[in-house]
């Protein structure tokens, strides 16, 4: 990123510290480079991100592909932007017509599209969307110099011939030891070679370029945000009408992903998602409540019983129409 070499840099900081994202690439970068953090305000605001961009002459910006978009759909020229040079994006895939136009109307000359898991201390890939035409297309760039990374076939861990699609795994010294006293789930997740299992759903070209193509986990990513449907589902399970709940990410342009929940009524209740909404609020963080609240009476199965949670999340866009 230059820090070492540049004058001044003055990073805006949005991102949360409890991310990877704030914590590693922020405080981190701090207490190394010696750079200064400017945090523009207690909660998220993308009117207070251009307001100490403005005020503070940061040329540096972290940001979500979310985050990003928000601050492009403000007046920019109500602002003082001239002192931007540069930007760090990273948490979900960014859509390229944000990229232009962070260049053309932010004037951020430089973007650095970061990969990686907290796992993996947390990046693993970098790519330069400015520099080449390719990635100005959805890929990440390619792999860190201090890094190894390899796409496998999720049912029998061999190597993919390069563009296929794959499992995406990663070794190197970035890959943690394992999680804190949990050597089952660490076992699950690391292998006896090293090769941390991401979960992603990637494909490697012949020049190194890394393309995310989806997730294997459950995970949903809202704007940046890793929510665990887990977790919501056993939160509304508490409700007392409520007899099953599944939670799916369902397609949204600006966020990338919406939570949408997926419920099966007790017998003889009736209830509204206003109500279901109501229940959350206070209770679960608010990137976590349901977006969307469905009502339905069964849910798409295997053979074994188990739920198919990608045509359920499919059957949901549909009838929402998105």
């Amino acid at each position: 990123m230059g820090y070492g070499w540049r004058p001044q840099v003055r990073v805006c900081v949005p991102v949360p510290m409890y991310h990877c994202f704030g914590s590693v690439l922020g405080g981190m970068s701090m207490a190394v480079h010696g750079i200064t953090l400017v945090f523009p305000c207690s909660g998220y605001s993308s009117r207070a991100n251009l307001e100490a961009i403005q005020s503070e002459k940061c040329n540096f910006v972290y940001g979500t592909p979310t985050m990003f978009a928000d601050m492009l759909s403000q007046d920019l020229h109500k602002y003082d932007l001239s002192s931007v040079e540069a930007g760090i994006m990273g948490g979900s895939p960014c859509p390229p017509a944000i990229m232009r136009k962070l260049i053309t109307d932010m004037n951020m000359k430089e973007i650095t599209i970061c990969y990686g898991t907290t796992e993996n201390s947390p990046i693993t890939f970098m790519g330069f969307p400015q520099d080449t035409e390719e990635l100005k297309t959805n890929t990440v760039g390619c792999i860190m110099s201090h890094t190894e990374a390899k796409v496998v076939d999720p049912n029998n861990g061999e190597i993919v011939p390069l563009g296929a699609s794959g499992e995406l795994m990663i070794r190197g010294s970035c890959v943690m030891h394992g999680y804190w006293d949990d050597p089952e789930k660490t076992r699950q997740a690391i292998c006896q070679a090293r090769w941390y299992r991401t979960g992603d759903v990637a494909s490697l070209n012949s020049l190194g370029y890394c393309c995310i193509e989806g997730r294997i986990k459950d995970m949903i990513i809202r704007g940046g945000e890793n929510i665990y449907p887990a977790e919501i589902e056993q939160f509304l399970y508490t409700h007392p009408k409520v007899q099953e709940v599944q939670v799916v990410g369902v397609k949204d342009e600006r966020l990338g992903e919406q939570v949408c929940a997926c419920i099966r009524l007790m017998e003889g209740q009736t209830s509204s998602a206003e109500e279901i909404k109501a229940f959350c609020k206070g209770q679960i963080s608010h990137f976590k409540m349901p977006h969307y609240v469905i009502f339905v009476d069964s849910y798409p199965l295997t053979a074994s019983g188990k739920i198919k949670k990608n045509l359920l999340k499919e059957a949901m866009e549909k009838k929402l129409g998105l």
